[in-house]
């Protein structure tokens, strides 16, 4: 009798110590299962944004493209948190402005900056034409032998002598070697640094 008393005693203990077990390996596994759904969730929100300022892109471009006031087709938008850059160059001030009104009623957008520049095609010669798309070369090339600018991805752009920068760079240090670098073109009136820096 005290034989079976101590199995049903011992059997007791070690059934009692596989529940304990068992609920606290449950209890891990619904924390690794929560913490996992989180992860999730925050993928999925990120993802969303993504989508969401692409689509947000789209409808700008769309609607721009549609405004029979607007004839610029070197208007670039880009959208982050539902913030629309508008960079470029467009025919006059007034285009400039109907594309800041045109984006700012697109649905998504929160806000516009715009870093538009105006050019005036009516003036411009062939000559002129030819200084700038020069000068476009001379700066993209100094860029290329730079060896601090990651020039692939700088975009140069020139208007009367107005060198415009944009694209995304990795630090301030860039933007601002970037800008110097273009300074020291012949041919160069100005400097117009728009370059995003992106860690």
């Amino acid at each position: 009798m005290k034989k079976s008393n101590f199995a049903y005693s011992m059997m007791a203990v070690v059934l009692g110590t596989a529940l304990m077990s068992g609920s606290a390996l449950a209890a891990t596994a619904e924390s690794t299962m929560n913490s996992a759904g989180a992860k999730i969730d925050s993928s999925m929100k990120k993802v969303d944004g993504y989508m969401g300022d692409s689509a947000t892109t789209a409808k700008v471009k769309s609607a721009l493209v549609d405004d029979k006031a607007i004839k610029s087709t070197d208007i670039s938008v880009k959208t982050d948190n539902g913030v629309v850059t508008l960079s470029g160059f467009v025919g006059s001030q007034a285009e400039a402005e109907q594309a800041v009104a045109v984006a700012t009623k697109v649905e998504g957008v929160k806000s516009v900056s715009d870093k538009l520049h105006t050019k005036d095609s009516k003036t411009q010669s062939v000559k002129g034409y030819a200084g700038d798309t020069a000068t476009t070369t001379s700066v993209k090339a100094k860029l290329l032998a730079d060896d601090i600018v990651p020039s692939r991805m700088v975009k140069v752009e020139t208007t009367d002598g107005v060198v415009q920068l944009s694209g995304t760079v990795k630090d301030q240090a860039q933007s601002d070697r970037a800008e110097s670098v273009a300074k020291t073109v012949s041919g160069v009136k100005s400097v117009k640094n728009d370059l995003k820096v992106q860690p």
